[in-house]
């Protein structure tokens, strides 16, 4: 009865969907639940209670069709689950097996496609006779006897030949949203058919969110020949759904609206966002409205010579210790929905981008595993202890703050995955305590090229000071004795939803007055210091000038960047680079202190270079140490300096140490 009634169902509502898939050669259409409900709960509810064989009974439903390419095989994906069914992953139980579910969750790692056998096609060696076996097990499985009656032959038949179809298998965890203090629930789903597809599979790369109606099953677990009481449960899917990852969890009601666009307008919001960010942090302000504008974010640009400048903002700590950092840090990451924190001390490569681990459960080849910041896609990653990752670990990060992907070609497999994610990073002096006199090179353990790619670095200083140490003290002690005074101005979940509503809806646009400002101040900066060595700014400042005035037009939720936003971008690049770049040995603003080498320091290392050329062709190689330092200091260049960039030299091997105390350059 059943077949018919489905026959029925997809003639009334499915017929044209039908003849298009036929005649396309697509081998499914999509099934919306609630017609099917609404056409007969009664089959309804049988499909929800035993999934397996009413699918079966509703492919044999369409198979029977009278379709005009003759009988083919069109597989029915239903969505639109009832919410009942939507059940979390870590609350899938044995009460769910055999039942059709809807999951939410976060691809970790995903395999490869590959063929499997789905019937396999035995021959008698005795009658000759051909028997079609559809294989269910992740074992073949030949038939027990010949089906022919004259035979009737047992074991021993011979596999001529199979039927395959592609599968694969994706591990989804439940997103951060849902997952409040504890560890994500994790589920193995089984892929197959034309959800393995080329669009497909690109959509299920790790990273990417889904959503998943299939059917809950179990596998069996086999130790030393037996069968073990133990199971292990995996989700088949029927249907996949790709859901937007941006903000989606972030229910915005009209009232909300309301207030958002209310408060847009107030002339003190940028003061009320910064009070509203860690209030518990005392000062700070001009850092902390640089984080505010990074979780607003700017806009990524898609240039017509396919260029994509990313939108997303960077910031680096550099703190001395207890200034409070870390706890910044956390606070930031849990503002936002897809916000992540790590620490750098036991963070790996793979644990931060992406890496290939071997599969030994399903299939046992190697599958793509999603690191903190493919999961934190479109969201902010927090990166405390960012100087005590390894060298090589920090290389890794290069792509993903620039180019925001990840790409990985491990063991054969080639990928590059979404990492479009705000860094904000936090690191200690490695001298304990900031030295504004020497360079951020020399102070933290970071390449010089990975501190480039941060739009602006602040530097938290603990400086003896009467008045503010009075005040950090007493706000201390109310924010114990009266917890209510350090309550955020903005609520943290109106917060949240204050930034997910400018990120959707507001995609401001550079007006003429505002890019003429920036440039301004670019060419200005550039002008300082005509004709001499020391570089005031680059270009990449003047592109996050662009966009953290974009940023500050969105808090506006303006369709325009305007001037003031430039000059809030120029006041919080100014602090950023007077905090860091300034150069207390010449007196000048050098950019090149806050990434590189500065000017004066280039111009050192060029004298100490010249005098090693001028001993060598005068007394012959090598050249003892105690003589560079003498013609250095007749020079001006202190010994202690001379010492210092001779051991720079060495270790970047300009120069070398051929027996002690006597250098040679290498040429």
């Amino acid at each position: 009865m059943e077949p018919e009634k489905f026959e029925e169902f997809f003639r009334q509502y499915y017929e044209q969907d039908m003849l298009a898939a036929a005649s396309k050669g697509k081998k499914s259409i999509v099934v919306d639940f609630s017609l099917l409900d609404k056409f007969d709960p009664e089959l309804a509810d049988k499909l929800l209670d035993n999934p397996e064989n009413v699918l079966e009974t509703a492919r044999e439903a369409i198979s029977n069709m009278d379709l005009p390419e003759g009988k083919v095989e069109i597989e029915p994906r239903f969505k639109n689950l009832p919410e009942r069914f939507s059940i979390r992953i870590r609350n899938l139980r044995s009460e769910h097996i055999g039942k059709f579910v809807c999951l939410d969750g976060v691809v970790r790692r995903a395999s490869e496609v590959k063929p499997e056998v789905k019937i396999a096609i035995y021959q008698c060696p005795e009658c000759g006779n051909k028997m079609e076996v559809e294989q269910k097990e992740r074992f073949l499985t030949p038939p027990v006897r010949c089906d022919n009656p004259e035979c009737g032959r047992k074991g021993g038949f011979v596999l001529i030949d199979r039927k395959l179809f592609d599968s694969r298998w994706v591990f989804i965890e439940e997103p951060f949203e849902i997952v409040t203090g504890e560890k994500p629930g994790e589920v193995s789903v089984y892929i197959k058919g034309d959800l393995t597809d080329p669009e497909m599979q690109r959509k299920m790369d790790p990273g990417n969110r889904l959503k998943i109606n299939g059917v809950v099953k179990e596998i069996k677990r086999i130790r030393r020949g037996k069968l073990r009481t133990q199971m292990d449960i995996y989700v088949e899917a029927n249907y996949v759904e790709p859901t937007e990852i941006e903000w989606e969890e972030v229910v915005i009601t009209p009232e909300d609206e309301k207030k958002i666009k209310e408060l847009a307008k107030d002339p003190e919001v940028y003061n009320k966002l910064v009070a509203s960010i860690a209030p518990s942090i005392y000062g700070m302000d001009k850092i902390k409205e640089a984080i505010t504008l990074q979780l607003f974010g700017g806009i990524p640009h898609n240039l017509p010579d396919k260029t994509r400048i990313r939108g997303d903002i960077h910031v680096l700590l550099i703190g001395d210790p207890s200034t409070g950092k870390s706890q910044l840090l956390k606070l930031i990451s849990s503002i936002i929905p897809r916000g992540k924190y790590v620490a750098g001390r036991g963070t790996t490569a793979a644990g931060l981008t992406a890496t290939v681990i071997k599969d030994e459960e399903f299939g046992g080849g190697w599958m793509l595993e999603a690191g903190a910041m493919v999961l934190a896609n479109k969201g902010v990653l927090a990166v405390d202890e960012f100087d005590k990752m390894s060298k090589e670990d920090q290389i890794a990060m290069h792509e993903g703050l620039e180019q925001q992907t990840v790409s990985v070609a491990k063991a054969s497999i080639i990928a590059t995955l979404p990492a479009q994610v705000s860094v904000l990073a936090g690191c200690n002096p490695k001298f304990f305590r900031f030295d504004p006199y020497r360079p951020i090179v020399e102070q933290v353990d970071i390449p010089d090229t990975l501190l480039a790619r941060f739009d602006v670095k602040f530097a938290l200083k603990d400086i003896p000071d009467k008045d503010m140490d009075e005040k950090l003290a007493t706000h201390i002690l109310e924010t114990r004795l009266k917890p209510s005074r350090v309550e955020p101005l903005i609520p943290p979940e109106f917060l949240r939803k204050y930034i997910a509503f400018a990120r959707k809806n507001c995609k401001p646009k550079m007006t003429r007055k505002a890019a003429e400002r920036l440039k301004n101040f670019y060419i200005d900066m550039r002008g300082l210091y005509s004709g001499e060595e020391t570089v005031a700014i680059t270009l990449r400042q003047n592109e996050a000038l662009m966009r953290l005035a974009e940023s500050a037009a969105k808090i506006r939720l303006s369709d325009k960047v305007e001037i003031q936003d430039a000059e809030r971008s120029i006041n919080v690049m100014r602090f950023s680079i007077q905090q860091l770049g300034y150069d207390y040995e010449t007196g000048k603003i050098d950019i090149d202190r806050t990434e590189g080498v500065p000017a004066s320091q280039r111009s050192k290392i060029h004298t100490i270079l010249d005098i090693i050329d001028m001993l060598e062709k005068k007394i012959g190689k090598p050249v003892p140490k105690e003589e560079i330092i003498a013609a250095a200091e007749d020079q001006g260049i202190k010994a202690g300096t001379t010492e210092e960039l001779l051991r720079r030299l060495k270790s970047e091997g300009s120069i070398f140490e051929p027996k002690l105390n006597y250098i040679e350059r290498i040429r």
